[in-house]
């Protein structure tokens, strides 16, 4: 099977397998009438009328639609697959400290945006962490994907050994503090949000999609949850499981959370070769990629990034299996 991502074999979390497999659900302008020649100055004259009046016909029969289908939300330069691979993306980054003294329903966090205000708002994320786990396992997230043009919420949960439901409601709360009261609210679009987590994070990030079908994106990895079947999400979703995973099995959580999740919703599943239930709490090149190009679609509506979806991602060292509904809708 072809190869179709190129990142150094020294992806933490994973081990190189040779081996992986797909499953796709699956005008000419008018001639222009001359007046009679009575004198060869009259007939040059109507000769030039008639010729710009023909250019004019042309031009407006060949002029560009106006940009009302251009995109809005789009945001930095055309992607590629170095850029999406890269640990840095255009945009410089500043991040701000969030007090578990100011805000409710979560315990704090950091806030990482792009610094300009030349492109005006940006789509927001906010991340969880897993079950016994900090904010600095997921922190790796915050600059590499502001740095692409989103505006990144990483926290701490109100103790850290919440369930998927609590964490739900707190990546709702988290989301709420960033577009109505945070410092950075301004930079924020909030009619489009999206959620990760890992672990039961990520089953927190089923359960807010699941409460709130307005979500443009979830992004669960290594997703753990005691409810087994997500027929209610409407939100947009791309699973990371991990093919040696023993807290969370793929056969027991990530496969049939995705294949529960209806098929008129845009899902994806990419397991990752070789890798445990920790994959996410290190720099991973595959899950950036993937989860830049899936937040770029969903909550910027950015059809540059098809491509590295559709078809699916293939990866013989990197991905040991992946599904999804090709094309995107």
């Amino acid at each position: 099977m072809r190869d179709a991502t190129t990142r150094p074999a020294t992806d933490p979390g994973v081990v190189p397998r040779q081996r992986g497999r797909t499953v796709q659900h699956s005008l000419t302008a008018p001639r222009p009438t001359h007046a009679p020649q009575a004198t060869r100055r009259k007939a040059r004259a109507v000769a030039v009328a008639a010729a710009l009046a023909a250019g004019l016909g042309f031009s407006a029969l060949s002029a560009p639609a106006v940009q009302a289908a251009d995109n809005p939300y789009q945001r930095g330069p055309a992607p590629t697959n170095a850029s999406i691979e890269a640990t840095r993306g255009p945009y410089a980054v500043s991040s701000t400290s969030v007090s578990s003294w100011l805000v409710s329903g979560f315990d704090g966090g950091t806030i990482y945006y792009p610094t300009t205000t030349a492109d005006g708002t940006f789509g927001a994320v906010a991340i969880s962490p897993g079950y016994t786990a900090y904010e600095s396992s997921i922190a790796w997230f915050g600059e590499r994907l502001a740095s692409q043009g989103f505006v990144v919420f990483t926290f701490d949960t109100n103790t850290t050994v919440d369930q998927p439901a609590q964490r739900g409601d707190q990546l709702l709360a988290a989301l709420d503090y960033l577009t109505q009261r945070s410092s950075v609210r301004s930079r924020v679009d909030a009619s489009r949000l999206g959620v990760m987590g890992h672990s039961m994070g990520g089953g927190g990030s089923l359960e807010a999609s699941k409460d709130r079908p307005s979500l443009k994106a979830a992004i669960p990895m290594t997703p753990w949850n005691t409810d087994k079947t997500w027929s209610e999400i409407r939100t947009p979703t791309l699973i990371f499981g991990a093919e040696n995973d023993s807290v969370a099995p793929v056969a027991s959580h990530s496969e049939p959370f995705y294949s529960t999740i209806p098929s008129t919703t845009n899902k994806m599943y990419i397991e990752l070769n070789g890798a445990s239930h920790f994959a996410p709490n290190s720099s991973n090149t595959t899950i950036a990629k993937y989860s830049i190009s899936w937040l770029k679609r969903f909550l910027d509506n950015d059809t540059r990034y098809d491509q590295f979806l559709c078809p699916l991602p293939t990866s013989a060292l990197y991905i040991e299996e992946s599904r999804g509904t090709c094309p995107l809708r």
